[in-house]
């Protein structure tokens, strides 16, 4: 069955908690290829929220959309709201510089900078200046120890960001983005390119975050989303259609179509 055959409007239970973004009437249009259509949600503060559905669904547009990545393409169009702690994020008075720095983006495909493992974290630092080279050092050792990875590099600090694994290198990715204290840690797949041992790492970082900060996962894997996130959004060709918390969705959803997804029946 079709999206066009399911409820409309969609089921959504939506969080009781304080909100870190509020989304609403969300329509975005590539060209003339609508991407994402009429979605409406909130994202709750300091908890795990995953986007589920198909290769195609919108769910990396929607998740980039929340730090206007989007501004970088003359193509896309887009109508609705999105507020992030009750600010309209396309309001005149926004710094989209100061956005994309409260709110931090890590991408499926680990992407260290060609310098030292320490210069990748310190990076956003030494740009936004006013810190001294200690203070700098405990950033750096705070950021790679809440990424866990501190015990694993301390000694070699001064080594190529590209000498370590693939699951090394996508957790420094993540070390660097907390660097700068973000409140909101945006996760396109980030383990999708990973083996199964790392993996788990960055399930393990992704559920110990969340006291810290808010965070939202795109992932294919039901699983994943089943293991480390609080709610769940299930998308299909752009639509929201089902949203909840995540033991609620993947045990008892409300749609028999949202049941056909996370069992398989559908892809």
């Amino acid at each position: 069955m079709g999206i066009e055959g399911m409820v409309n409007p969609p089921v959504i239970d939506f969080p009781r908690e304080a909100s870190c973004f509020d989304i609403a009437g969300l329509s975005l249009a590539y060209g003339d290829t609508p991407a994402l259509e009429g979605l409406t949600l909130r994202v709750p503060r300091h908890r795990v929220t995953a986007f589920i559905g198909p290769s195609g669904c919108g769910k990396s547009t929607l998740l980039r959309a929340l730090n206007r990545l989007h501004d970088l393409d003359e193509t896309v169009t887009q109508r609705g709201t999105i507020r992030f702690e009750g600010q309209d994020i396309h309001a005149p008075e926004v710094a989209v510089d100061e956005l994309r720095r409260q709110v931090g983006m890590v991408f499926q495909m680990p992407n260290p900078f060609p310098m030292s493992i320490y210069d990748n974290v310190a990076f956003g630092l030494r740009l936004q200046g006013g810190l001294t080279r200690r203070q700098r050092d405990d950033v750096v050792e705070w950021a790679l120890g809440a990424a866990a990875l501190w015990d694993e590099v301390k000694d070699r600090l001064g080594d190529s960001a590209w000498s370590l694994s693939g699951g090394q290198q996508q957790r420094l990715v993540i070390a660097r983005t907390l660097a700068v204290k973000p409140s909101v840690l945006l996760l396109d797949e980030p383990a999708s390119a990973l083996d199964p041992i790392s993996t788990l790492k960055i399930e393990d970082l992704i559920r110990s975050l969340k006291g810290q900060l808010t965070l939202v996962l795109v992932t294919h894997n039901m699983q994943q989303a089943a293991r480390v996130s609080d709610y769940t959004a299930f998308l299909q060709q752009g639509r929201l259609v089902e949203y909840a918390p995540t033991d609620t969705l993947f045990t008892n959803p409300r749609l028999a179509h949202t049941e056909n997804y996370i069992t398989g029946r559908i892809a």
